[in-house]
């Protein structure tokens, strides 16, 4: 009699508890958005060192900047292949990439904010539109993971096309112009309007003028991205579900003619926002609704 002893010799896998630090965060995302505080981020940021003019080619024109951002693509590129391959990003399905193909002028994307892979997601769609090649990705990122993040993110974030924001303000004056020029040249702007990352947060959060503000001025459109999350059955080293992304490139929203532009602003924030709104709900099946008391406002005119 032969016995087969493969089964027996098998190790179950062991499933990670769930990661204090994550418990912490998703506590404290319950606590901000109870308290109206959707535009603080869940987690602490590192600290921020000033960032001065000459630290930044905001246009990469620079030789050193142009050899730098090379490799950093290079990089990137293979880390996000990685991620990929080991299921570690998983993007389960992408819709309405045609409205991404047929743009012909500039545009801000805009896109909701849930975590740090969210910008490698829309990289990757970027990479793989009809657009790759003959226009740029740029991605608005804040002042202190320009400055000091450390370790191969941190290059990342100094290189990638990044427009790093910055207390300073000569070089928030140079950040603005370099906006302008990208806009009206015809490259993409990535900027994530809701002003925090809040842990795998499955709704949209309201929206900040500051994206609005850019294309209105630039007579570029916006291009609302929105990207909704399954559990998928892999568990990662955190003890939480890998996320599965759905994501949903809509139709581009255009400046209204003859509107302030404060009033054109909200307008195109207003219709953003209802956008993400109609796609959370009908992707899953259930009403959007908050637990901060009194919340209805889909935005704020801070930047």
């Amino acid at each position: 009699m032969v016995i087969n002893m493969k089964g027996r010799n098998r190790k179950r896998k062991q499933i990670p508890p769930k990661a204090p630090d994550r418990l912490a965060v998703l506590e404290m995302i319950k606590e901000l958005e109870r308290e109206g505080r959707f535009d603080v981020d869940a987690e602490d940021d590192p600290p921020t060192i000033p960032l001065l003019p000459d630290m930044v080619d905001y246009l990469k024109v620079r030789p050193d900047s142009i050899i730098k951002r090379k490799t950093a693509y290079m990089i990137a590129n293979r880390f996000v292949d990685r991620l990929i391959r080991e299921k570690k990003l998983v993007i389960k399905k992408v819709c309405g990439m045609e409205y991404l193909n047929n743009l012909e002028s500039g545009a801000v994307i805009t896109c909701n904010h849930f975590n740090p892979f969210d910008c490698f997601t829309v990289e990757r769609i970027f990479q793989r539109s009809e657009q790759y090649h003959r226009k740029r990705l740029f991605k608005v990122i804040r002042e202190g993971n320009y400055t000091n993040f450390p370790g191969l993110y941190g290059y990342l974030f100094r290189n990638c096309d990044t427009l790093p924001l910055s207390g300073n303000k000569k070089t928030m004056y140079n950040f603005l112009m370099a906006v302008d020029a990208i806009l009206q040249r015809g490259d993409f702007i990535l900027i994530y309007p809701e002003q925090s990352l809040w842990w795998n947060y499955r709704k949209p959060k309201p929206l900040k003028n500051g994206a609005f503000k850019f294309a209105g001025k630039n007579h570029v459109p916006v291009l609302p991205v929105f990207i909704c999350m399954e559990d998928s059955n892999r568990i990662g080293p955190d003890g939480f579900p890998i996320q599965e992304y759905t994501v949903f490139i809509n139709e581009p929203i255009y400046p209204k003619a003859g509107l302030p532009e404060r009033e054109q602003a909200a307008d195109m924030r207003d219709r953003n926002y209802d956008l993400w709104k109609n796609i959370y709900e009908g992707f899953y099946g259930i009403p959007l609704e908050y637990t901060t008391k009194g919340t209805g406002e889909c935005g704020s005119d801070a930047s």
